[in-house]
């Protein structure tokens, strides 16, 4: 007899994905479906994504849109700057070079045990500094620029705080 198939679940609170499950997708495309992500996200979550896109195209404004890994928003230039997941209880910003910015205001409150990654998971109720969040994305655009991703030396002193 056949084993039944199973399916896998859909991570909580997050939108179904619209493009095919395993393409990645860039330009008017990809700006296509984050629109869609916040209008189907609505309410808060919408509200946070909307948001963070905004502060990141007025700090990047060559910055390329993406959708990838079955329905994430990615933001390039030069390389990844950050991905925009968004669950039930959160939208977390994935820097995938995070370990190694400086994060004065501490904004990064999430992955910060790995020596890579940081995260800021944005809540709600939350609010985020566009000031330092524009400083973060510019700092992030100047890593990718320089090739690098290890940590600097002398970087700004409360680099894995967290959000206030």
């Amino acid at each position: 007899m056949a084993a039944a198939k199973k399916s896998l679940p859909i991570a909580m609170g997050r939108a179904p994905n619209t493009a095919a499950p395993d393409a990645a997708t860039t330009g008017p495309a990809a700006s296509a479906l984050i629109d869609q992500r916040i209008a189907d996200l609505g309410g808060w979550r919408g509200q946070a994504l909307a948001q963070v896109r905004q502060l990141i195209h007025e700090a990047a404004p060559g910055v390329v849109e993406e959708w990838k890994w079955r329905g994430t928003p990615v933001w390039s230039l030069g390389g990844i700057l950050c991905t925009g997941e968004s669950y039930k209880a959160a939208v977390k910003l994935t820097f995938l070079k995070g370990a190694a910015l400086p994060d004065p205001a501490r904004l990064f409150n999430a992955s910060l045990e790995g020596n890579t990654r940081r995260a800021i998971d944005i809540h709600e109720g939350d609010t985020l500094p566009a000031d330092a969040f524009r400083a973060l994305i510019r700092a992030a655009v100047e890593l990718n620029a320089l090739g690098g991703s290890k940590a600097r030396k002398g970087r700004a002193p409360g680099h894995t705080g967290s959000a206030a």
